[in-house]
């Protein structure tokens, strides 16, 4: 069984800064607890826009605090996300969040990250994986 605590993970190699400065996020369960996906409590800052693509993974993500717009490239749609709130990427799609008030939510992805990543040029996270026995 495996405890933690968002403040435990303050400030450790699970906490990361994203490198655009627009997000934080704390790493809760990674690949390298092998249970098929990972789970991360992510913080968008107000007045930010990220574009992201996660082309290599599928996320679902549920707003406890903040408020963002979403807006799929799919399809054109814009969405209001606001506490309570979930979706679901199941399609890979192209999307921006455009944050309105500081924007924390629950994440989750399959495949599992391993912590490392990053969004690259075109947003998306790069497929990492854990060397055998990590």
């Amino acid at each position: 069984m495996i405890v933690r605590t968002f403040a435990e993970l303050e400030n450790t190699e699970r906490h990361v800064k994203s490198a655009s400065g627009t997000w934080e996020s704390k790493r809760i369960v990674l690949a390298r607890e092998r249970v098929g996906f990972s789970l991360h409590e992510t913080v968008l800052y107000a007045g930010t826009e990220t574009a992201m693509w996660y082309a290599n993974h599928v996320e679902a993500v549920v707003c406890t605090a903040g408020e963002a717009e979403l807006t799929d490239h799919e399809t054109g749609t814009t969405y209001t996300i606001t506490p309570g709130t979930m979706y679901l990427l199941d399609g890979h799609e192209r999307h921006t969040l455009r944050v309105k008030e500081d924007f924390r939510c629950l994440c989750v992805f399959n495949p599992p990250v391993t912590g490392r990543e990053d969004h690259d040029e075109n947003g998306v996270y790069p497929l990492l994986t854990e060397p055998e026995g990590a």
